[in-house]
């Protein structure tokens, strides 16, 4: 037979029964030898695929990791495969960043970065669409933060050299509301229709406003660089037109019929656009192109629809500092004429800011309080402090402050400001209201709540409570 195990068990004549059970003995010994050695491969088999899917797997994951890969949207994904040199912009993760939350409410404007025009300068602290347009992930939070909360705001400074020309332009999706930090500025604001123009000068610690869709323009006229402090009604990204840019973008035959000029398409094709952009307008020739200039002052009702003098108004005093306001007062109680004038052209445009300057002297304090109706943002002037924020028992952060700083405190939110310096700390404040600003200060809510409830809330006897004082003189900024 050919199966050679079965030989082994059949008993044959020539063998002898002592043999036979010899080699049954030595038999069953040299089968489970051969299974054995079979178990051993199978399993060696078996523990080497293990071991190199495990590897596949690790090695995986450690390159995700170094990629900084995440779940993300389509979208998302796609402008993350899009930047794929990072020497061009620095590269920002497309999903939600790790880092201090004190970012989602304030921002380093002074590290931000320049765009830069002939005649000047603008720096924003704003929400952008593309992530790769931040310079770093803490401005990145900032911007989605004033983006989430819907804030209708958001913030830029921009600077004009001496003879320097911010170009007419509009905003589709935006008021504007602005403080003249310094320097001499002449403005100009057409109305619909374009019958009405509106021009005037404007000074430091002054006021102007230009309603959503109105073109304006801002020449300085100073020996001087000038500085704005600019306030916008979105968070979303601000779009602009200048009056050069739809010129140009105009087919000529267009403007020709639209304008009539003497030489018509050909006087249209003389115009020549500029390589850099012309948004603050300096050209190196502007002697040989303007000879007389005239920065004419329009009267008083048209201008005071677009102008406050913020620095000449009514100042709130308490024991710690001064808050000075351009806002919409109901009944117009307690304002002069052409603040009134104001207060009544602002509140009848949709989405537009209260604006003031708020004074902490050294060791002041603004105490922690929050407001129904706005959200607020500002701008340091001089001066340093800290700052804390409460958004929610599991939200709260406290972070100092310096000149070029933007806050940001969204509706609701409690926050306190301290004056930490030897001089003061000086800010400029939007809230995001045309209605006159509602606002609850921490020792006005222990007032006004009973005794009782407190001692019940607290756990502290009824009488301890009578130890808060009250004061005739407010105390929304105090001195210790």
């Amino acid at each position: 037979m050919d199966n050679t195990g079965y030989e082994l068990h059949e008993e044959t004549p020539q063998t002898s029964r002592a043999q036979t059970e010899r080699i049954k003995q030595e038999c069953p010994v040299e089968k489970k030898s051969h299974w054995s050695m079979l178990n051993v491969f199978l399993i060696c088999l078996l523990a080497s695929t293990i071991t190199t899917v495990l590897g596949v797997l690790i090695v995986s994951l450690v390159c995700a990791n170094k990629t900084g890969f995440q779940p993300q949207s389509n979208n998302e994904g796609t402008a993350q495969k899009r930047d794929t040199d990072p020497q061009k912009t620095p590269r920002i993760s497309p999903y939600k960043p790790q880092v201090d939350p004190k970012f989602q409410f304030l921002h380093h404007l002074t590290k931000s970065k320049r765009h830069e025009f002939p005649g000047g300068t603008i720096q924003w602290a704003r929400f952008r669409k593309n992530a790769k347009e931040y310079q770093n992930e803490e401005e990145m939070e900032f911007g989605r933060s004033i983006n989430s909360q819907r804030s209708k705001m958001m913030f830029g400074t921009l600077n004009i050299k001496s003879k320097g020309l911010r170009a007419p332009h509009w905003h589709f999706n935006a008021n504007e509301h602005g403080y003249l930090l310094k320097g001499t500025v002449w403005i100009g604001v057409v109305d619909a229709g374009g019958n009405t123009v509106t021009t005037y000068n404007v000074t430091a610690g002054q006021v102007i406003f230009f309603p959503r869709n109105t073109l304006h323009w801002i020449k300085n006229v100073g020996a001087e660089d000038c500085m704005f402090l600019l306030f916008f009604t979105t968070h979303e990204e601000l779009q602009t037109l200048d009056v050069d840019d739809t010129f140009f973008l105009t087919p000529e035959d267009i403007a020709a019929r639209s304008l009539k000029p003497q030489g018509g398409v050909d006087f249209i094709r003389s115009f020549q656009k500029q390589a850099e952009d012309q948004a603050v307008n300096l050209p190196p020739n502007l002697a040989e192109l303007v000879q007389k200039p005239s920065y004419e002052q329009s009267a008083d009702n048209l201008v005071w629809r677009y102008f406050f003098d913020l620095k000449g108004s009514t100042e709130f005093r308490f024991p710690g500092g001064i808050i000075q306001w351009a806002r919409y007062v109901q009944d117009g109680k307690n304002l002069k004429p052409n603040e009134v004038t104001y207060s009544e052209f602002l509140h009848s445009k949709e989405d537009t800011l209260t604006l003031g300057t708020l004074r902490i002297y050294s060791n002041g304090l603004r105490q922690p309080h929050f407001h129904f109706n706005a959200n607020e943002m500002g701008y340091v002037i001089s001066g340093c402090g800290k700052v804390g924020v409460i958004a929610s028992p599991a939200l709260t952060t406290d972070f100092t402050i310096g000149v070029g700083d933007v806050v940001f405190f969204p509706v609701g939110t409690q926050h306190y400001i301290k004056s930490t310096c030897d001089e003061d700390l000086f800010f400029i404040l939007a809230f995001s209201t045309g209605n006159q600003l509602q606002t609850l200060d921490m020792d006005d809510y222990f007032h006004a709540t009973a005794d009782h409830i407190l001692a019940q809330l607290f756990l502290k006897k009824q009488d301890e409570f009578k130890k808060i004082p009250r004061f005739k003189e407010d105390q929304a900024i105090n001195l210790p």
